[in-house]
Order: C-alpha cells, then sequence, then structure tokens
C-alpha cells in the first residue's frame, strides 16, 4: 500500500512499484493499493486505487486494503498505515511497515500549526497532536516487522513506543541506472547550460525550496532545475520573479524516474535545502549517476552524503551558508572533481537487490 504512485513525484511512489516489480519476479503475487485523481497506468500486476479527491477516500483505501488482503498472505505498507493497519486486520493479514516520516509532523507543518524540527515537535502536546500519535502508534504496534530508511528516523520512532526487536534500518536502495545519453546530449535536450544545479521531489514545505531559491539569488550564473510539483508550485514560481532569478529557476513539472536520473546526469550537483529529511530518495538517484550533492545537514541526509566526500553539508534554514557552498562549489574545480569522482561508489553498496531482498524476509517471516 503506498499513498502516491507514478506520475507522483516522491519516494514512495519511486520505491512502491520497484518492489512491487522485484516481489513479482521472485515469484510472488502482488496486488497494489493507492491513491490517485486518475486511474494509474497498467501494470503487470493489478493496480487498485482510491481517488483522492473523494472525502471518503480513506474508508475506500481502508476497504480496498481489506479486499485484497483477504486474497494475500501479508500488507506491506510504505504509508497511510491507519488505513493498512484497519484494512489488514479486518482481513486477519500481518502487516509489514516502512516509516518514512512522522506523519503526524508533518500534517503539523502542512497546516501551519508548527513551525519547528521534528525533534522539537517530539515534546507538542496538543489534542489533536494526542489523538493522532495514538491512532498511529497502536497501527504501528500492529505491525510484525517496521523498516527505517535512517537510523536517525528509527530513534525518534522507539520514543513512540515502537518495539526495538520488530524494527531495522534498511536504506534507500540506489535505482538501476539505464543507458543514458551523453552529459552533453541530456544538457542540450533540457536546454541547460553553464553552472546547474538540479532538484527532484514534492514541492512541499519541507523541502524548504524557498531557502534554495535565496541562496541561489547570491550565486551569480547558476541555474536550478527544479522536477517535480507540490501546493508550494505557484509561491516558488512567484518568489523566483521577486528575486529576479526566474530566469535562473527552471520549473520541469513532474517527470518519471528515469528522467529524474537524467537531469542529475546532466547537472554538476543536487540541491537539497530541507528543513527536515529521513533518507531523500532524492539524494541516493543523484550520488547513483555521479552527482555530488549539496544539502543541510538534517535527519539522515548525513547517513549518506559525507561532507567533502560526496557532497557539502551546511545548517538547515540559512540561505547565507548554502549560498556559500554553492560558490565554493562551483569556485573551486579540483574539489568538484573530487566530489564527483566519489558519489556513485559512494551508494554502490545499496542496490535494490540487497534492500528489496531484505523486506522479502521481513514479509515472509511476518507470513509464517
Amino acid at each position: 500500500m503506498s499513498g502516491i504512485w507514478p506520475p507522483d513525484p516522491g519516494g514512495p511512489a519511486s520505491h512502491a512499484p520497484a518492489l512491487s516489480d522485484f516481489l513479482l519476479t521472485r515469484g510472488h503475487h502482488v496486488e497494489v493499493v493507492t491513491t490517485a485523481e486518475s486511474e494509474p497506468e497498467p501494470r503487470p500486476y493489478p493496480v487498485h486505487w482510491a481517488d483522492r479527491r473523494s472525502p471518503a477516500r480513506h474508508a475506500r483505501a481502508a476497504l480496498l486494503v481489506r479486499e485484497c488482503a483477504r486474497r494475500a498472505d501479508v500488507v506491506y505498507a510504505t504509508s497511510m498505515i491507519r488505513r493498512a493497519a484497519l484494512g489488514s486486520s479486518l482481513a486477519r493479514r500481518p502487516l509489514v511497515v516502512k516509516v518514512t516520516s512522522d506523519e503526524v509532523f508533518e500534517r503539523a507543518r502542512r497546516s501551519g500549526r508548527f513551525a519547528g524540527t521534528l525533534d522539537e515537535f517530539q515534546h507538542e502536546h496538543g489534542a489533536r497532536v494526542r489523538l493522532l500519535r495514538a491512532t498511529r502508534d497502536a497501527a504501528l504496534r500492529r505491525a510484525s516487522h517496521v523498516f527505517f530508511p535512517s537510523g536517525y528516523l528509527r530513534e525518534v520512532a522507539l520514543q513512540w513506543g515502537i518495539y526495538p526487536e520488530r524494527t531495522s534500518v534498511v536504506p534507500n536502495p540506489a535505482p538501476p541506472i539505464p543507458t543514458l545519453p551523453t552529459r552533453d546530449e541530456l544538457r542540450a535536450a533540457l536546454a541547460l547550460d553553464g553552472d546547474v544545479l538540479g532538484f527532484a521531489g514534492r514541492l512541499v514545505p519541507a523541502k524548504a525550496l524557498d531557502v534554495g531559491l535565496r541562496a541561489l539569488a547570491t550565486a551569480a550564473g547558476v541555474t536550478l532545475a527544479i522536477a517535480g510539483d507540490g501546493p508550494d508550485c505557484a509561491a516558488l514560481e512567484r518568489q523566483a520573479r521577486e528575486l529576479g532569478i526566474d530566469g535562473r529557476v527552471r520549473f520541469l513539472g513532474s517527470v518519471g524516474r528515469n528522467d529524474v536520473l537524467r537531469l542529475f546526469a546532466a547537472a554538476d550537483a543536487c540541491l537539497l535545502s530541507s528543513a527536515w529529511e529521513n533518507f531523500p530518495h532524492t539524494v541516493v538517484e543523484a550520488l547513483a549517476v555521479g552527482c555530488p550533492v549539496i544539502a543541510t545537514r538534517v535527519g539522515g541526509v548525513p547517513e549518506v552524503v559525507r561532507d567533502g566526500d560526496n557532497g557539502l553539508l551546511v545548517p538547515p534554514g540559512d540561505p547565507e551558508a548554502l549560498g556559500a557552498a554553492i560558490a565554493r562549489f562551483f569556485s573551486d574545480a579540483e574539489l568538484r572533481a573530487r566530489l564527483a569522482g566519489r558519489a556513485a561508489s559512494s551508494v554502490a553498496r545499496h542496490t535494490e537487490d540487497e534492500v528489496f531482498s531484505a523486506i522479502e524476509t521481513a514479509l515472509l517471516e511476518a507470513v509464517r
């Protein structure tokens, strides 16, 4: 079960179909439940969907999980954990979960009720927060196993009362790299030249791309190509105009995973200005094609981006520090070459086969 699915941008929309394809090749029967605004494209397995515009989408998703679970041996959820727990419970099937964020925190940030960090949010105790936490924790405690992409998020989640022995850290895998055109060909196709940064992901408050744009305004001559869409898109386009950098910011809209890889192969570096992160897929995708990362030191990012080795790290919420890192990167050819040369090898051990095999093992153990 995944709340988002291609063509949606974001990590779960990459993870869920890749894992489904892997399990299918291993001889397992796979059915998917997701939400969407229109019918997803056909796959080699059924993809059931609830219309996310419908006020009954939550109930519909839970019922779809129940129906599919009755034909299955185990339910795996990458999001919509409450609905997955309810549907699997109604079908009396075990549940395995991948936690990619503190969704109570995400809701509070989106609604404007909270503006601090994830760590600070753990000390919030309003009535709404307590209710959402109680239902989230009950759903997670039902799971036979809970995966976390980063050690950072696992440590946060252990405060929620999850059984430690049922948890493990499995990083997001590096994608298999398709045959790509040359860098010059990719740049020509994307109409990019000069110094280029790339970003891919949902345009949401957590990504703090407003900080990225303010940093870009201090880096003369640098272009930022943004692949993705989301509720912050219009505000970011307006900010780029107000900063006078709209000629150096390219909004590419939602693109598929292969197009994300093409963007990073064409760019000089990946930019991640997030206020909070877990273990972002976009970072692994960039590194996998040899694109170093300039990022904020938040969440699980330092577990994959090593400052001065395969990227540069700066404090979050500091456009001056981020702008200085961008300037340093583009002014130092030796640094740029060293970071790029070490990018791909730094994530080579995080293969899909290794990561998905670990999830497959947990699913089989849950069934037993």
